[in-house]
């Protein structure tokens, strides 16, 4: 069986690393807010080349942290797209602001820019470009339509851990940025984590109270903060794991390389030359996505749908009885298939996967 993810080739290639790291975090005693969330913090900044990180728990509570920090919430719309896992609009509404969807590019599943002004009303405060599978959206264009229309940008840099737009890392461009470290993700923990990022000092500052109950000093609550934090455990993991992610995006790359050379039964998705994606996910599009799915599984070749519903089409987001027309958002979730990709894939698992789905 080739697995869709497989977790414990990763550990055992670095488990010196993580055990030490571990064992350091034992030693010491100490649990929240210390030293090894603080090094993190520094080291994940420095590497994306942005001011501040500030640890949080999960992804979801880092987009909904950032809207607040940047002061969005109730009253407020939020523009995202249409086509994300369903945590980007549950971070817009837990920050109190209401979601906004606009369809995607059917050749790469990212926010269409080209739709974002009709959507945009005296109440929209923030876009939010989802860097989808590890691509980055043409960042150059959705900062133009915010600056022309005095809104923020706050990058979902969920699956993006060290993608690149241009010259710079994705989550450099706007004025916040989102990470989840859920464990699938390029730099995953061993259980839940995010991060959020900017270059605003008194952003930085607003977010590291909000994750800690609004406090500035102990017991002092100058804001109606939350618990989000995250804990020295995941920080010391993320440190190790830091370390080798540019290799394990490089590996990523090579493989997507590899199927995209030999898969000729399926469509892949466009690959920008404007950045370097990570590939977090390998998506490919198929006339009858079921029955590939299905006998890939016979096979032995595990594949999973990243996304099989849109969020317009989401009961929580629209409600029971509204009625959506069909759009092509619809068309990409409808064909969609994301494939076996992981650095410890070997060469030639990628190609018994590529031969499975060239003869299914």
């Amino acid at each position: 069986m080739i697995l869709f993810n497989e977790f414990k080739r990763e550990y055992e290639a670095i488990r010196t690393e993580i055990d030490a790291a571990l064992r350091r975090v034992l030693d010491s005693g100490w649990y929240i807010l210390g030293k090894e969330g603080e090094a993190f913090e520094r080291e994940f900044a420095d590497y994306l080349g942005v001011r501040h990180c500030v640890g949080v728990a999960n992804g979801t509570e880092a987009i909904a942290l950032a809207l607040r920090g940047m002061d969005i919430g109730p009253g407020d719309e939020v523009i995202t797209t249409d086509m994300t896992a369903f945590a980007t609009v549950t971070g817009i509404v837990q920050a109190g602001a209401t979601p906004v969807v606009v369809d995607i590019r059917p050749e790469d599943g990212l926010l269409d820019e080209r739709l974002i002004e009709a959507q945009i009303t005296p109440r929209t405060k923030c876009l939010i470009p989802v860097h989808l599978y590890g691509q980055s959206c043409d960042m150059d264009a959705i900062l133009r339509i915010a600056r022309a229309h005095g809104l923020k940008v706050m990058e979902d840099c969920a699956q993006a851990a060290g993608t690149t737009y241009h010259d710079r890392k994705a989550g450099g461009w706007g004025d916040c940025a989102a990470y989840s470290f859920y464990p699938t993700k390029n730099l995953g923990a061993y259980g839940d984590g995010g991060a959020i990022t900017t270059n605003d000092d008194a952003t930085a500052e607003r977010l590291r109270s909000l994750r800690n109950y609004g406090q500035t000093v102990r017991y002092h609550h100058d804001y109606e903060g939350i618990n989000s934090r995250l804990d020295e455990m995941q920080a010391a993991i993320l440190r190790v794991k830091l370390r080798h992610l540019d290799t394990w995006n490089v590996r990523r790359r090579t493989i997507a390389a590899r199927y995209r050379a030999g898969l000729t039964a399926v469509e892949c998705l466009t690959e920008h030359a404007y950045g370097l994606p990570n590939y977090h996910l390998f998506v490919v599009r198929a006339k009858d996505r079921t029955a590939l799915s299905e006998r890939l599984a016979q096979e032995g070749v595990g594949t999973l749908i990243h996304y099989p519903v849109p969020i317009r089409r989401q009961r929580a987001y629209h409600g029971p009885c509204k009625d959506v027309p069909r759009t092509p958002t619809d068309d990409f979730a409808d064909a969609i298939l994301s494939l076996p990709m992981y650095p410890t894939l070997t060469d030639e698992e990628v190609d018994a996967v590529i031969r499975a789905v060239n003869q299914a």
